[in-house]
């Protein structure tokens, strides 16, 4: 029996930071500036870059060597996140290739939305800053469900918002928790890696349907899954 083009991928949803938007230079800039609040040294951008995709509590705790239970590290998150909500945007720019990938996207009568863990109060904001949120037909943060990734409800809240099923959407991100949230949401998977991937991540061993080191590359991958589905008996 041939497929379907309704069983067809025909929505891209992205992660974030590391994805989407190369957030780490503010991030990156935040950190250091809480660190000198304290009376720290700075951390290289190289050293802070591979933890951005690990949110506030990853910089936290790269940044002062506690752990999340540790006495003061709250208060030292929340510190972060006001320092923040002041530097959201003065270095961020969509990765190079998005702004067309995002052109292509939609010239082709496709849609794609964000899913990301980032809080609300900095994701609407930083969509609108970049000029994109109004073209994304979905934008789920950190507290839209009461279940951030790799647990499948944002996925799906995404798929409930814009009217598909899972299956018909690939979902791109550049942490293993991202890969985890689509597979368990049904979806196909692709790892960015032109995003925040540390040294000591497997690649190989999140599973995901394909690897792409390029925004533009998502295309031709998903070029290349639609038409097996047609091919496929």
């Amino acid at each position: 029996m041939t497929t379907t083009a309704g069983n067809q991928i025909h929505t891209i949803l992205f992660d974030l930071d590391g994805t989407l938007a190369d957030t780490a230079p503010d991030l990156a800039r935040t950190l250091n500036l809480l660190l000198k609040e304290y009376n720290k040294e700075p951390l290289p951008y190289e050293q802070i870059r591979p933890h951005v995709s690990h949110g506030a509590t990853a910089l936290v705790a790269l940044g002062f060597g506690l752990h999340k239970d540790d006495p003061g590290f709250e208060e030292l998150r929340l510190q972060l996140l006001d320092l923040y909500a002041s530097n959201l945007c003065r270095q961020t720019m969509l990765f190079p290739g998005i702004d067309e990938l995002l052109q292509q996207i939609e010239q082709q009568a496709m849609r794609w939305g964000v899913i990301t863990n980032k809080p609300a109060r900095f994701t609407e904001p930083l969509l609108k800053a970049l000029g994109i949120a109004q073209r994304a037909a979905c934008i789920i943060s950190g507290d839209s469900a009461s279940k951030n990734k790799p647990h499948p409800e944002p996925m799906l809240l995404a798929c409930q918002q814009i009217g598909v099923q899972p299956e018909q959407c690939l979902y791109v991100g550049d942490a293993q928790r991202d890969i985890e949230a689509g597979l368990n949401a049904g979806m196909q998977t692709l790892i960015a890696s032109f995003g925040y991937i540390g040294e000591q991540d497997k690649l190989s061993d999140w599973q995901a349907h394909g690897i792409i080191d390029t925004p533009l590359a998502i295309m031709e991958w998903l070029h290349h899954y639609n038409r097996s589905l047609i091919l496929s008996p």
